[in-house]
């Protein structure tokens, strides 16, 4: 085949805009036929690239936004369903520049992270010799970050959330979702205390190695793991990926062996993780299962004490996580965002699996989530001189607690949307009134463009719009919401929403191409559509809902 150039991609380009594409750069009839794009990868640019720019057509709003979206020959996935509600919004939201933004946002996972994804009918062509005969059986999904050649289980479980109510009508998506329960399962079963993964052995694909020279325990294969932060949440979110999928689809197709091994091995970590740094019955120091050293000079990326961390006590019902979901090192190791999470995602395990009649297994689980939550209401909630009773961000069980929030999920800011609480729950509240202010927050950053909670990931001057909108979702203000929302559109000029922004100077972002913030901009566009139309569509309008 003769190599395509740049001459060759043009034609394409535009055939596929006649194809498909209307004047505004939206879909209005997806592309009948199946798209290889690996014919067309040579010609495609370099989506990381590709996103610092404008291009045309742009919105017909006040800021006249961009199209992001990569030609349907580059796309990594397609589905229908995701294409008519870009359709739909298109039409019914008044604000253009929101439309635009969503019409990049809602399928950027789609349309440039699927780095691999089999339905499970074709066998691997790889030999078998390199990993368990029994793994990466069935449909799997590859689900990279963005600008990361690699898979988050944080980020993967958030960047498809907006799609799980499309489960159900859209077979495609609902391989896709069910491809991904069952690849994270293979992650955890592998390497339980890691946090980012490398692509499957069946892929093909070539693994990216980081080479920051990390100290490790238990040692993980460097072919396999991305990096091994052990982080609390991302064991949560594995079950969460799972139990929005369940609640969608109603269907246990991952309900495999593999799935219940996955299970298994999460809550020996649970027990491990649990323990207090000295024994109950001698006082004597006892080695945490799980150690991380990193040579860096940013103390966030290392653990102190040889890689454990500090103290923490032990019979509080809390268990331990070493990093934030933000990556970053914990302060005080029981991280009450993940403890909360996770006791909910045990919960929801737990009914489920009492549904499909494995009643000794979901009493342990539910047993489990039961005692951690118990632990956050017992030590995780605070006595605050100015905002009274409030959830602290971390504790360590001895009566020290770190008074912040951070952006990134699970937060405090987010407990309602994790399921934790109801969002006029008083300690929610006063909780809420804390972060979302300088004098509660040192991490809630206020500058002449924006304002938002940030954290020590991007630095001090950087807040995040993932947090904005986290907060728009967790309010029922209408004057909040349309703030938020305003603010958040203002400060994405790329037409695509970023990782951290400069509060002083809007231009000035992180990562041009960042899935997971993208994600989180739909689902709160979907939120609001379903909770507070008017502010969208205008008054009077319907409630849009997926599904």
């Amino acid at each position: 085949m003769a190599p395509i150039t740049s001459l060759t991609f043009l034609s394409l380009l535009l055939s596929s805009l006649s194809a498909g594409q209307d004047a505004v750069g939206g879909i209005q009839e997806p592309l009948r036929a199946p798209i290889d794009p690996t014919k067309y990868k040579a010609a495609c640019p370099d989506y990381k690239s590709y996103a610092m720019r404008p291009h045309p057509p742009y919105s017909e709003g006040p800021l006249e936004l961009p199209s992001q979206r990569p030609s349907p020959y580059c796309r990594t996935f397609q589905s229908p369903a995701v294409e008519r509600v870009i359709s739909n919004m298109n039409k019914k939201l008044v604000d253009q520049d929101l439309a635009r933004i969503f019409e990049n946002a809602f399928p950027n996972t789609l349309d440039t992270t699927v780095r691999w994804h089999v339905d499970g009918t074709a066998k691997h062509k790889m030999s078998k010799k390199s990993w368990d005969s029994d793994a990466w059986k069935g449909a799997q999904s590859f689900i990279v970050t963005g600008d990361i050649n690699a898979e988050w289980l944080r980020d993967s479980t958030n960047q498809l959330a907006q799609y799980q109510p499309l489960a159900k009508q859209d077979k495609e998506i609902y391989k896709l979702i069910l491809g991904a329960i069952n690849t994270q399962a293979e992650y955890v079963i592998g390497s339980p205390y890691c946090n980012a993964f490398q692509p499957p052995p069946p892929s093909g694909l070539g693994p990216t190695f980081q080479g920051d020279g990390d100290s490790v325990h238990p040692a993980y294969e460097q072919s396999f793991v991305f990096e091994c932060k052990y982080e609390l949440d991302s064991l949560a979110h594995f079950l969460s990926l799972t139990n929005q999928f369940y609640n969608h689809t109603g269907s246990t197709d991952f309900l495999t062996p593999r799935w219940l091994k996955a299970l298994d091995t999460l809550l020996e970590v649970l027990q491990a993780q649990s323990k207090g740094t000295f024994s109950d019955e001698t006082g004597s120091y006892q080695r945490n299962e799980y150690s991380f050293q990193r040579q860096t000079n940013t103390g966030t990326e290392t653990l102190n004490l040889g890689g454990v961390g500090n103290p923490l006590n032990s019979g509080t019902g809390l268990v331990r996580s070493a990093f934030r979901p933000s990556d970053d090192a914990t302060i005080l190791g029981f991280f009450i965002p993940a403890n909360a999470m996770i006791s909910v995602e045990l919960k929801r395990t737990a009914s489920m699996l009492q549904k499909a009649g494995k009643k000794q297994l979901a009493t342990t689980v539910n047993s489990w989530g039961t005692k951690i939550a118990d632990g956050v209401w017992d030590h995780g909630v605070v006595q605050h001189k100015t905002f009274g009773k409030v959830f602290a961000f971390e504790v360590d069980g001895y009566g020290s607690s770190i008074l912040m929030d951070d952006a990134n999920l699970p937060s405090l800011l987010a407990l309602p949307l994790l399921g934790f609480v109801s969002a006029d729950d008083e300690v929610y509240q006063n909780t809420r009134k804390m972060i979302l202010q300088k004098p509660g927050n040192p991490y809630y950053l206020i500058g002449e463009e924006f304002r938002g909670i940030g954290g020590p990931h991007v630095g001090l001057q950087h807040a995040w719009p993932m947090s904005v909108l986290v907060q728009a979702m967790t309010s029922d203000s209408d004057d909040e919401i349309s703030q938020c929302l305003e603010g958040v559109k203002n400060v994405s000029k790329n037409g695509l929403i970023h990782e951290g922004v400069n509060v002083d100077y809007g231009r000035d972002y992180t990562r041009s191409w960042f899935a997971w913030a993208n994600s989180v901009f739909a689902q709160t566009i979907l939120d609001v559509a379903k909770r507070k139309p008017h502010l969208l569509f205008g008054e009077g309008a319907e409630p849009y809902v997926l599904g």
